[in-house]
């Protein structure tokens, strides 16, 4: 079979011959170049565009493209020259005037021209890689008129100093500013940046350096911050009005470098006006003025935070430690609260809610109160006024606010166990004497502080409120079974306290009326009959008595005492004069508390129900106590309260200490155990510092104790040290 040869066509273009005039390229440019003319000499009218654009058409496509742009560039250099003279000719104002007009003029012109060769923008230049018609005209422009000698300083100098003369108060032509500036901006971002805005940013800083130097000499703080704003806004308004939106970011930050970052430390610390004369004089604006100025340069808002946290621990120091504050535990949270209250006023208002600011004033509050070690005793008292009487008659919604600020003080103590040792005797004292204002708040206190410390924490105050209603619930029981024994015999109301709840006190000795004797034994055989395997010890300093008494006259009153009281009026049944032994020996109350008691019965103005001689303030052991037949109040019901210090006396103070140290002893030993029991085996300081971590929430223990426990823990063979290592301790199961 033989082989079929492939045929190979070619196709070849169509040769159409023009014959073209020698002089046709000569003849169309020069209708051109005539029509530029015209078209810059404003004779534009007269001229046929559609013929024009024609000519230039076939001028590149009979391969003239080239004589027609190299023509076209002479032509438009030559005209921009005879402007560049017109320009500098311009004197004074006119100047900016005249390059304004001339740059329209320009624009138009170019418009034109550009439709006229749109058919060589469209296909030579791309081929040739020529600059585009509009572009051309731009950059013949800058080189024939901005950048020529005389006008290239010149039109910096005038822009310059018109910026300058707004800045001293006078009304500049804006528009015309904002033309001129549009024409360096459209000549392309770097003729903007390098004839105007680099001087520009040069001089302003200058002129802000100087001017910040002039305001810090002769304002104040206050009056700087107003002045520095009132500069910032001016330039943010000049940029929105005349000057390119990215120069914004530049300017300002000239600003802030010269008038904020430089004076920022001075005017922090600026004598009568500073920082912390504005927030101990509660200047709002000034200071809302001051964060959002600082706010702009680096550290500015640092600074503020580190001098306001100053003047807060120093403030907060000076109040915790001062010995008069003491005096008064109610005023002296109260001033805590309201130091808190200002402060997060003015965070609020003028630190725009700054986490900055709201940590550093916490962390603050919580150094200061925790260096007095009586914080917590004072904020349990201050709940204990508020919970009896502070609270009365005021709405739930600011009965919850009080507790919220109580609640936020909790937050800051280090030692929680001591508020729950103290906060657990105040609550028991008003339980006790029905002295709650409100039980709901009670109650809705100790949900917070269940919520903030766990169940753990409020089980036992919770306990408290458990025996209250049971014991209602035992005394109707008793009164019902042995009602029909009691008579016409005093009239019995017994709280029964579960030893594990309430505070544990020493039971204090007391020898009751041989009248309440009798009822409270008939109380105790009804009790252990209805309860077995129960113990019941009477709490005589904790009770309080209604008893009625006839005075000089015939005067008829009741007298709400104390159980002590109560025990030693009832021997003025039998007698007009006793002696302080006489007292002493038929009550056996300890002498600390008989004092009390006999001071609030003869020495307190209004409530004397007796006499003493000789008569004074205090207490004697060589006293006699009398009768006062004289005794009158206007009140049928009179309330003796007894003398007692409002806050505890310094031994009773280390008492609690002691039994707060005690208490502690468990827990820190628990916390070692459980951390020993999931680690297995741990050094020595990792051990402290998980016992702190796991314990911080209610006390900060100390390291010693901490080593104290471990080394009580070794003995009793929980724990063991290493035989190599001795820092290094083993769990053992």
């Amino acid at each position: 079979m033989s082989s079929q040869k492939k045929a190979n066509f070619q196709i070849e273009a169509f040769k159409h011959r023009v014959v073209v005039d020698p002089k046709y390229a000569e003849k169309t440019w020069k209708i051109l170049e005539h029509a530029i003319h015209e078209i810059y000499n404003h004779n534009a009218s007269g001229l046929s565009f559609e013929e024009l654009y024609r000519n230039a058409y076939n001028m590149v496509l009979h391969k003239f493209g080239e004589k027609l742009y190299s023509g076209l560039v002479s032509t438009m250099t030559s005209h921009l020259k005879e402007i560049a003279v017109s320009i500098e000719a311009s004197q004074g104002a006119l100047f900016l005037e005249e390059l304004d007009r001339k740059w329209t003029e320009h624009n138009k012109a170019l418009q034109m021209i550009r439709d006229i060769l749109m058919y060589m923008d469209r296909t030579f230049i791309p081929s040739t890689h020529k600059t585009p018609v509009h572009e051309l005209g731009l950059n013949l422009w800058r080189d024939n008129i901005v950048h020529t000698i005389k006008i290239q300083m010149r039109l910096k100098d005038t822009l310059l100093e018109l910026v300058q003369r707004e800045r001293a108060g006078e009304v500049i032509n804006r528009g015309l500013m904002r033309n001129v500036v549009k024409m360096l901006m459209d000549l392309g971002s770097s003729v903007y940046q390098e004839d105007f805005e680099k001087p520009f940013l040069v001089v302003s800083a200058d002129f802000y350096r100087g001017e910040s130097q002039l305001f810090i000499e002769s304002c104040d703080c206050g009056d700087y911050l107003k002045k520095a704003e009132k500069r910032l806004n001016e330039e943010i308004e000049r940029v929105s009005h005349y000057l390119d939106a990215k120069s914004e970011v530049k300017i300002t930050n000239v600003v802030e470098k010269e008038m904020i970052e430089s004076q920022m430390n001075r005017l922090v610390h600026m004598e009568n006006s500073g920082l912390v004369n504005m927030l101990m004089d509660d200047k709002y604006e000034d200071l809302g003025r001051m964060y959002h100025l600082f706010r702009r340069v680096p550290n500015g808002l640092s600074l503020i935070r580190d001098v306001m946290t100053s003047h807060i621990r120093e403030t907060g120091k000076q109040l915790v430690t001062d010995p008069d504050r003491l005096k008064d535990p109610v005023d002296f949270v109260q001033r805590l609260l309201d130091e808190r209250d200002k402060h997060d006023k003015i965070i609020t208002l003028s630190f725009n809610n700054d986490k900055m600011f709201q940590n550093a004033l916490n962390s603050s509050f919580e150094y200061f109160i925790n260096l007095n070690t009586r914080s917590p005793e004072f904020i349990s008292l201050f709940v204990d006024d508020k919970l009896r009487k502070g609270l009365k008659g005021v709405s739930e919604e600011d009965v919850e606010i009080v507790l919220d600020k109580v609640m936020m003080l909790f937050r800051y103590l280090q030692e929680k166990d001591i508020f729950e040792k103290y906060y657990k005797q105040h609550l028991a004292k008003r339980l006790l004497s029905n002295k709650s204002v409100s039980e709901d708040a009670e109650r809705s206190l100790i949900l917070k502080l269940k919520t903030e410390c766990g169940y753990q924490f409020t089980s036992k105050l919770e306990g408290m409120f458990t025996d209250m209603k049971t014991s209602d619930d035992t005394m109707k029981g008793f009164y019902t079974a042995m009602g029909s024994e009691l008579g016409d015999g005093p009239t019995l109301v017994v709280h029964v306290l579960t030893t594990g709840s309430w505070p544990t006190q020493s039971t204090p000795t007391c020898h009751l009326p041989s009248e309440i004797l009798t009822v409270c034994d008939k109380f105790k055989m009804y009790y252990l009959g209805t309860h077995s395997g129960r113990r019941l010890t009477w709490q005589t300093n904790m009770g309080s008595a209604d008893i009625k008494a006839t005075f000089g006259r015939g005067q008829k009153h009741e007298l709400n005492v104390s159980t002590f009281q109560m025990c030693v009026l009832m021997l003025f049944n039998n007698g007009d004069g006793l002696s302080y032994r006489e007292i002493e020996q038929a009550t056996e109350i300890l002498t600390v508390d008989l004092k009390r008691c006999l001071q609030s019965l003869a020495c307190a103005k209004g409530k004397n129900v007796l006499r003493k001689e000789p008569m004074s303030k205090d207490i004697g052991e060589d006293d006699t106590f009398f009768f006062n037949d004289k005794f009158s109040s206007k009140f049928y019901k009179v309330k003796i309260g007894t003398v007692v210090a409002q806050k505890e006396s310094e031994p009773e103070k280390q008492e609690t200490r002691q039994r707060v140290e005690e208490d502690r002893k468990p827990q820190i030993e628990a916390a070692i155990v459980r951390i020993m029991k999931a680690r297995r085996v741990l050094d020595h300081n990792n051990i402290v510092a998980e016992v702190t971590k796991q314990l911080q929430s209610r006390f900060l223990p100390n390291p010693v104790v901490i080593k104290k426990r471990i080394e009580s823990l070794i003995e009793r063979e929980f724990l063991e040290r290493d035989k190599d290592d001795r820092k290094l301790y083993r769990y053992l199961a």
